[in-house]
């Protein structure tokens, strides 16, 4: 029974690595035709175009991590202080019915919408209107996230730093943020990671002037350039690879 759990995990942990190994071999290839199995010459000139100067690829890992990072580190902080306020407002059910709203939609869909509304603040075809629109999909999940945090047990802890004679701010430094610590980093991993694969409201809002990864991929995909599509998409693996090893190895057991 325990050899064939093995490997039943083993066949799993296969078939998830499986299309990863098929797109890393893409990326090394430099011809690929039927009916060969296997590539008829692999080269490195797709790796090492990443560090030649002003080329588009590097451009767009620059700007889909500058955009995440804004996105994750405001959807964040924002979701985080707001679920603590609807936490313990009267109407916390209805508050929360409406963090859904954004997730009815599909993001293209959602981004056509509100699309007229960006064009009317010249935010359309720019970073800060690529940031304005993510954040309305980020933030509501940030504060779906973080509202179980503030429950009873929360509750009473600062009850308890303001019956001592604490202030506010004490009990958020000494109490609430420690405690938030681990779940704020997931937290901000998640929104990250939203923002990182974003290609609807990315090209929609941006114009295509906002070049972000994604849409770099789909570019290459529709210029039938498989192997710089391949490149591409296993740099925009990376990050969620490498963010879910830090998950597994430094966050899980705090938060377990």
């Amino acid at each position: 029974m325990l050899k064939r759990l093995r490997l039943g995990r083993w066949l799993f942990a296969a078939v998830c690595l499986l299309p990863v190994l098929v797109l890393l071999l893409l990326s090394f290839s430099q011809q690929w035709a039927y009916p060969f199995v296997f590539p008829q010459s692999l080269t490195t000139e797709a790796w090492f175009y990443i560090f030649k100067p002003d080329n588009k690829i590097a451009q767009s890992i620059f700007t889909s991590a500058l955009i995440a990072v804004c996105v994750a580190s405001l959807a964040t902080a924002m979701g985080f202080f707001t679920s603590g306020v609807i936490a313990t407002h009267r109407f916390k059910k209805h508050l929360l019915l409406m963090a859904y709203l954004p997730f009815v939609l599909s993001p293209v869909i959602f981004a056509v919408c509100i699309k007229y509304f960006f064009i009317r603040l010249q935010l359309a075809g720019t970073w800060s209107g690529v940031i304005l629109a993510q954040l309305i999909i980020a933030y509501p999940y940030s504060i779906i996230f973080f509202i179980s945090f503030w429950n009873r047990r929360m509750q009473q802890y600062q009850m308890l730093v303001q019956t001592l004679g604490g202030t506010t701010w004490q009990t958020f430094q000494k109490v609430i943020f420690p405690m938030a610590l681990p779940m704020l980093i997931v937290g901000f991993f998640q929104c990250f990671l939203i923002s990182w694969f974003e290609y609807g409201l990315t090209l929609v809002i941006g114009f295509g002037k906002v070049q972000s990864l994604t849409i770099r991929v789909f570019q290459y995909i529709t210029e039938a350039n498989i192997f710089y599509a391949s490149l591409s998409c296993c740099l925009l693996i990376l990050p969620p690879i490498v963010l879910l090893w830090v998950n597994k190895k430094f966050i899980y057991h705090k938060l377990a």
